[in-house]
């Protein structure tokens, strides 16, 4: 669970009644589970929340009353919680609490909330005159939780700089003759002992022609000589995700090897160049996918230049291409925000290369928050 301090929570509950207020909103039904941790600070696997002017409802099961209880009085305690026992159904509980509002307009995450349950809280909070009415909202929290706050940018400098360390453990991982499987084990191992509390997605390792696969998983494939080996990597910790890919040659690599990692290690740098605050998000992806198609290697590189970290591995914002059909607004991107900058280059039946970096907005220009060489390094 997070541990963010009371009075960041607060701060984001302020923000978030702002919003509802903007939009005419007397609360929010929170469905999304990251969502209600960071307002919360809530660790388990089930719960739910309704926002409002004067207080927190935070709605679970017996499973976490105790735990919730313990945090009053504590230096994370969420403030104006109110804790709301959930003995059956929780969509039963939401609609019971949303009952206690009459004539409110109250929010739903239209992203979270299936088309199912939705009619069913409809259906069961009746049509009369004074039925409260629920209201589509998209990305109300979401668009909060892209900017980190103080506290969150202590965490994930602190993650960054744990999973730089293990990373110079994984390095020592890799040799001929262990299986893709066998290192991705070890992977998971050493951010454990890093001091994460797991790995924030499942470890990436792989060689040869598998490293052409941007999202490979490991197999018995052995690790054998003139192979490049893709090793893509996170850790949660304290609640937040980081992630960071490298890319080693096993033993000398050949011309070619070096001609596609010079190329994305280019790309990959020009990016980070290109990252502050104000600059479109579509223009970093810009600085990195001109660069591989000036190399000769565009069709090589398919998958958006960054995403957002935080409590989601993926989260807002993406760092990706213009697509003309959906991104009709220039957004740009913020001091405060984190995310990753990983281009690369995948060439079917002969493999490819990813470099992968965490970085912050500041209001200067960019923190590179990952400190691993990017140098090929030949094991």
């Amino acid at each position: 669970m997070s541990h963010a301090p009371t009075a960041a929570l607060d701060l984001r509950h302020q923000a978030l009644r702002r919003a509802l207020t903007g939009k005419r909103l007397s609360a929010l039904a929170v469905t999304s589970l990251p969502n209600v941790e960071y307002l919360t600070n809530f660790g388990g696997t089930a719960a739910l929340a309704v926002i409002g002017a004067d207080r927190v409802r935070l709605l679970t099961d017996s499973r976490y009353l105790a735990s919730v209880a313990a945090t009053r009085g504590t230096p994370h305690e969420c403030p104006s919680l109110e804790l709301v026992p959930v003995e059956g159904a929780y969509d039963s509980a939401l609609a019971g609490v949303i009952k206690t509002m009459p004539g409110a307009r109250v929010g739903f995450e239209a992203a979270h909330l299936s088309v199912g349950r939705h009619a069913w809280l409809k259906k069961t909070l009746g049509g009369a005159a004074r039925t409260p009415r629920l209201i589509a909202t998209e990305g109300l929290v979401e668009r909060l939780r892209a900017v980190k706050d103080d506290y969150e940018l202590e965490v994930l400098r602190e993650a960054a700089r744990r999973l730089s360390a293990v990373a110079h453990g994984v390095f020592a991982e890799v040799r001929a003759g262990r299986t893709e499987r066998a290192v991705a084990m070890a992977i998971d191992a050493r951010i454990r002992e890093g001091g994460f509390a797991r790995s924030a997605f499942e470890t990436i390792v792989a060689s040869g022609p598998q490293s052409a696969l941007p999202h490979a998983k490991p197999g018995e494939r052995t690790l054998t000589e003139g192979d490049l080996v893709v090793l893509d990597f996170g850790g949660v910790y304290d609640s937040y995700c980081v992630d960071l890919t490298r890319t080693v040659s096993m033993g000398p690599a050949g011309p070619r090897a070096r001609e596609v990692y010079g190329a994305v290690l280019k790309a990959h740098d020009l990016a980070i160049a290109a990252v502050g605050p104000n600059v479109s998000r579509f223009a970093i992806d810009s600085a990195a996918r001109d660069s591989l198609a000036a190399a000769g290697m565009a069709e090589a590189f398919g998958h958006g230049t960054g995403h957002g970290l935080g409590i989601e591995i993926h989260e807002d914002p993406r760092i990706g291409k213009r697509r003309p059909d959906v991104d009709v607004h220039d957004e740009v991107v913020a001091a405060g925000m984190v995310f990753t900058i990983e281009p690369g280059a995948y060439f079917p039946g002969w493999g490819g290369v990813r470099i992968e970096d965490d970085v912050l907005v500041t209001e200067t220009g960019v923190e590179v928050l990952t400190t691993v060489t990017t140098e090929l390094l030949e094991i």
